[in-house]
C-alpha cells in the first residue's frame, strides 16, 4: 500500500473510532428484589434521553443511548403507582408525580448518578452523589475506550444505619426505613447546605452526618465540596449502572467497590428502551485490526 493513501486510511481509523467513542450507552440494571422506576434528567443545554422514566422489574436491564456532550442525572424511584395515563406518585425519588419525568428532577432523598459526557476525545466526568440523601445502593462501572476506568458508587445500605432524625419511613410495612435524608434537607441550616457564609470549600466542611455517609460510601459525594475523592474521569462507550449491586440492598462486604456481583447486562432479560448497536466493539480492538490492514 502506497504512502500516499496511508493518511487517508489513518483518517478513516480516527473517524470510525470517534464515531464509536463519542456516543455512550447507559445500561441500567435492577438487581433489587423489587421493582424500581428509573428516572433521567438532562442538564441545561442538553437534550433529554430517549426516555425520562420507565418501569424496571427485578432482574431486568435497559439500554439507553445518549449523545456526545450529554449531561444529566439518572436515579431510581421506589414504591410507585401510576395509572394508565402515567400519573401517580412514588415513595422515594418522585419526579412530579408522573412515570415520565419530563424535565423534573428527583425529590430528595435519592441516590444519584451524575455525568457529563465529553465531546470528541474529551473525557467524561461522572460521580455518585448522596448529597441530596439516599434511597438505594448503586454502582456505576464504565467500559473504557482506551482501557480500564474506575468504578464508583455506594453499595452499602445506608438506610439500615440512618440516624433517626434523618429517616424516611414507609413501605409495605409501616416503620421501615425507605430512605435517608441529607442533613441539609432535615435541618435546613447553612452549615449543612453549604450556603450563605458556608458557600465555599473553606468554610463548608464535612459534618457529623456527611461523615456517616462518607464512611459508608468512600467514593460517593457526601457533601457539596466533596470533589477530591468523588469525581472521576474516563472516556467510555458504556456505563453499567446497577441498583442494589449486592442483590438485596445490603452491604455484604467491606469493599464497596469490589467487582459488582450482578448478572452482566445482556446475559439475562434486557428491556430495549432505545435502539442501539449490539455490534459495538472496544475501540482499541477495532483500531488494531485496521492498523494491521494498513500495514499489510
Amino acid at each position: 500500500m502506497s504512502s500516499q493513501t496511508s493518511p487517508c486510511l489513518f483518517f478513516i481509523v480516527f473517524s470510525i473510532s470517534c464515531t464509536l467513542a463519542c456516543s455512550s450507552i447507559f445500561t441500567i440494571t435492577n438487581n433489587c428484589p423489587h421493582t424500581i422506576w428509573p428516572g433521567t434528567l438532562a442538564g441545561s443545554g442538553t437534550p433529554p434521553l430517549p426516555t425520562t422514566g420507565f418501569q424496571l422489574n427485578s432482574g431486568q436491564s435497559a439500554r439507553i443511548t445518549s449523545v456526545p456532550g450529554w449531561s444529566g442525572r439518572i436515579w431510581a424511584r421506589t414504591g410507585c403507582t401510576f395509572n394508565e395515563m402515567g400519573v401517580g406518585a412514588c415513595q422515594t425519588g418522585d419526579c412530579g408525580g408522573r412515570l415520565q419525568c419530563d424535565g423534573n428532577g428527583a425529590t430528595p432523598p435519592a441516590s444519584l448518578f451524575e455525568i457529563t459526557l465529553g465531546k470528541g476525545n474529551d473525557k467524561d466526568f461522572y460521580d455518585i452523589s448522596i448529597v441530596d440523601g439516599y434511597n438505594l445502593p448503586l454502582v456505576a462501572t464504565p467500559r473504557g475506550v482506551y482501557g480500564a476506568c474506575n468504578a464508583t458508587g455506594c453499595a452499602s445500605d445506608i438506610n439500615t444505619g440512618c440516624p433517626k432524625e434523618l429517616q424516611v419511613v414507609g413501605g409495605e410495612n409501616e416503620g421501615n426505613v425507605i430512605a435517608c435524608k441529607s442533613a441539609c434537607e432535615a435541618f435546613g441550616l447553612d452549615q449543612y447546605c453549604c450556603s450563605g457564609e458556608f458557600a465555599n470549600p473553606t468554610t463548608c466542611q464535612p459534618s457529623f452526618y456527611s461523615t456517616i455517609f462518607k464512611r459508608a460510601c468512600p467514593r460517593a459525594y457526601s457533601y457539596a465540596f466533596d470533589d477530591g475523592t468523588s469525581t472521576f474521569t474516563c472516556k467510555a462507550f458504556e456505563y453499567a449502572i446497577v441498583f442494589c449491586p449486592n442483590g438485596n440492598g445490603t452491604d455484604q462486604s467491606n469493599s464497596t467497590l469490589a467487582p459488582p456481583r450482578f448478572q452482566v447486562p445482556g446475559a439475562g432479560k434486557v428491556v430495549q428502551i432505545a435502539s442501539s448497536s449490539d455490534m459495538l466493539l472496544p475501540i482499541p480492538s477495532l483500531i488494531f485490526l485496521l492498523i494491521l490492514y494498513i500495514l499489510s
